[in-house]
């Protein structure tokens, strides 16, 4: 090797002598090379890694980033509109508002009840002189408490409207929180798992990632949401003229209430046309627009529909009024035209004004039948004595899918229909839901049919189509109060009685009222008004409610009233002069005729315990007669409650037993008549009925219904007297009274029988 320098201006230069050899080519001196096949793998590695990340970045990076933008919505509550935070802010008052008065009703409650307590005392034992004067301020104070309630009352709900800048620092001060309690710690906690823990990011890292994968091809809409069903309520509505000061998006249209005309006054798109009734619309808005164009055309002062929901039998709104009352929709003519124009059937339609808001009113149009099969259900199966008389039951359900359920305990009830109205129907229902009771009896009277009769031996008692025994019924049971009453002040018991099994009540079912005699009227009317406290009961049915048909006007005073189709005249006497403008329209139900069900066994009712008094409709589960006879020999061959032990302390064992032999006396199925004596009365039918039949006559039939009996004497000379003399001694021996005669204007005056004879002797049978 030589080195030289050319200049003293350029670099030194060296310069190598030797072979250039290729790697590739094996020599002869040296062996494999593994060292360089392991390097060529891990360039390969390396580059395809590099791209797997740089391909995963670009599709993840994206997600993780949307994600990010999602919890940053989230928890700084941009998915709230300015509004749903206004009413948020205002529902706070409101719930203020309204614990005020439920305390204040809470405080007059008990104070009442301690008043009650109190007087009972006295009416009982009298009072001491520190308890009259405990009296006395009980009564003060319940008069400052009834009068300061009377206050909150009348005093409106008048809320402070948020600030624009108000919302904005309830939305700041809650992002706050969000950010500090939820998402902070989220994230600490997640870094802290993979620091102390490497081996988690085997589970999180592909959980990120996968996240990230499909945010970034499903990016979610950082969108406001509507305002939440719960916040739409009438007292959280803005007034007329708040402005909120937020721009309204286009997104934003979609949460306008239904039925309100956008506030620019702009005309609908094609799509949004306003349809021609009910039946064709699609959507809620459709809908809604509908109700608000035929409510506003009737010239009410219409502010809003303010929901509208589509179900399973039409539709149901929620109406707001600027002016007027909502009650005005149920007067008849524009009742009528509303249902003309929103294409209805003529009872198709519900108005129930708001009970919380007098502005407001709930609107239901009926498209289809709201009790159809599948939503009225089977009847329940209530084992024998598996229930208590103060057990709520299920006895059918209302047109908004709501249970109808409710306890017979203490409950006088006034059933009113037309005929064909159900009301039986109805009863028999009642009925069987208390046979089914361990600690309840049902007694069943009825002047001119069988009332609850249906379930046979389950019923304890019955006294049907005799107005005596009705009356000695009525007497038993008066006297049976008077007994209880002594009873329960000398168990120490209190105001009412205690039913259980050993002391069962007692559930009058009493159909068609106003055919009983004036004398069992009055009766029933003093049953009512002394039973409740001794767990005496009665359930009554009428065709009519008014004083005139009742004797007495009794209806309105008893506590739980049930209306099927009936007259306008029975609504108001028995709800009140209000009750149709409430929406109580019993007087637009169809009865039942003979070929058609209508709307039988459908009721409006008020004073059911544990059902709201809302003039909405129920449909009662219907019981047939066959479910009705065989769930009564069920129960009753499984025993019912035993009335002995409390009918022998009230003294009133005999009696009872002797006015149960009487029903079931009266009850029982006639006797068939014997064979012998049909065969003589289809004898005399086969001859055309004449006025008598020889012996003679009568054996060629006697032989031909049984020939081996009758035939026997046919080789004798006395046959015909043999005939005649078994024939006495069969129709004896069978109970029959009847005598044969000589049958004098016959030729040879042969004995017989006469035609009127055999008559009477079967109609001692009937």
């Amino acid at each position: 090797m030589t080195s030289h320098d050319d200049s003293g201006l350029l670099p030194e230069v060296i310069v190598y002598e030797g072979e250039f050899v290729d790697d590739d080519e094996p020599q002869p001196d040296a062996g494999p090379a593994p060292a360089a096949a392991g390097r060529r793998a891990a360039r390969r590695i390396a580059h395809a890694a590099a791209t797997a990340a740089r391909f995963t970045a670009a599709r993840t990076l994206l997600g993780l980033r949307n994600a990010w933008s999602l919890t940053v919505h989230w928890a700084a509550l941009r998915y709230m509109t300015g509004d749903e935070i206004r009413r948020r802010i205002v529902k706070k008052q409101f719930d203020h508002f309204t614990e005020r008065r439920d305390d204040a009703v809470t405080a007059r409650n008990t104070t009442l009840k301690q008043m009650s307590k109190l007087v009972d005392k006295a009416a009982e034992d009298g009072l001491s002189g520190p308890e009259k004067n405990r009296l006395r301020d009980l009564g003060t104070e319940a008069d400052r408490r009834r009068n300061g309630l009377a206050v909150l009352n009348a005093m409106p709900f008048a809320p402070d409207q948020p600030t624009a800048e108000q919302i904005s620092r309830w939305r700041g001060t809650r992002g706050a929180v969000r950010f500090t309690c939820v998402v902070v710690p989220a994230l600490g906690a997640l870094v802290t798992v993979t620091v102390t823990a490497p081996v988690s990011a085997l589970i999180t890292g592909p959980a990120l990632l996968g996240g990230g994968w499909w945010l970034s091809r499903h990016p979610i809409p950082l969108t406001t949401r509507p305002v939440p069903a719960e916040l739409l309520i009438p007292e959280l509505d803005a007034p007329a003229d708040y402005q909120l000061d937020e721009p309204r998006s286009t997104a934003d249209s979609r949460d306008t209430p239904a039925g309100q005309r956008p506030a620019d006054g702009a005309e609908a798109t094609d799509s949004e046309q306003v349809p021609g009734s009910l039946a064709d619309a699609r959507t809620s808005e459709q809908a809604a627009a509908v109700l608000a164009g035929a409510v506003r055309a009737e010239g009410r002062d219409l502010a809003e529909v303010a929901k509208a929901v589509e179900e399973p039998w039409g539709w149901s709104f929620y109406l707001r009024f600027s002016t007027g009352s909502p009650d005005e929709l149920n007067k008849d003519d524009i009742y009528k035209a509303l249902i003309t124009r929103l294409r209805l059937r003529r009872n198709g339609l519900l108005i129930e004004g708001d009970p919380e808001a007098g502005d407001s009113a709930f609107v239901r149009a009926l498209l289809r039948d709201p009790f159809a099969p599948d939503v009225v259900g089977p009847l329940p199966y209530r084992p024998p004595l598996s229930m208590s008389i103060v057990d709520a039951a299920d006895f059918g359900v209302a047109m908004d899918g709501t249970p109808l359920v409710f306890s017979l305990a203490g409950l006088m009830l006034l059933m009113v229909a037309d005929s064909g109205g159900g009301k039986s129907g109805v009863m028999l229902a009642l009925a069987e839901g208390v046979t089914a009771c361990r600690d309840a009896v049902a007694f069943n009277l009825d002047p001119v049919g069988t009332g609850v009769g249906a379930l046979g031996e389950a019923i304890t008692l019955s006294a049907c189509m005799d107005d005596e025994l009705i009356q000695d019924v009525l007497d038993f049971l008066l006297a049976l109060c008077s007994a209880r009453a002594r009873q329960r002040a000398r168990y120490g018991w209190g105001n009412k009685w205690r039913v259980s099994e050993e002391h069962p009540a007692i559930v009058v079912f009493t159909d068609e009222w106003p055919q009983l005699s004036d004398e069992a009227k009055a009766k029933l009317v003093r049953a009512l008004l002394l039973g409740r406290k001794e767990a005496v009961w009665f359930e009554a049915g009428s065709q009519f409610g008014t004083r005139d048909y009742l004797g007495q006007a009794i209806g309105p005073k008893l506590s739980a009233r049930l209306l099927g189709a009936c007259r306008r005249v029975d609504v108001t006497e028995l709800l009140g002069g209000g009750a149709i403008a409430e929406g109580y329209r019993a007087d637009l139900l169809q009865a039942a005729t003979h070929t058609q069900v209508n709307d039988a066994g459908q009721i409006y009712a008020q004073g059911l315990p544990g059902m709201p008094n809302r003039p909405i409709r129920y449909q009662v589960r219907e019981v047939t007669d066959a479910q009705a006879a065989q769930l009564g020999a069920e129960r009753a061959a499984a025993g019912l409650p035993d009335l002995t032990h409390t009918l022998t302390e009230a003294g009133l064992w005999q009696q009872y037993q002797d006015l149960l032999t009487r029903c079931r006396a009266d009850t029982a199925l006639p006797p068939e008549p014997p064979a012998i004596l049909l065969t003589l009365r289809e004898a005399f039918r086969a001859e055309q009925d004449p006025d008598a039949l020889a012996v003679a006559q009568l054996a060629e039939h006697l032989i031909v219904d049984d020939a081996d009996r009758w035939s026997r004497w046919d080789d004798r000379a006395d046959r015909l007297a043999m005939i005649g003399r078994h024939l006495r001694k069969a129709l004896t021996d069978a109970g029959v009274e009847l005598s044969s005669t000589r049958l004098r204007h016959l030729p040879g005056e042969p004995t017989g029988y006469l035609l009127a004879d055999i008559k009477a002797a079967l109609q001692a049978f009937s």
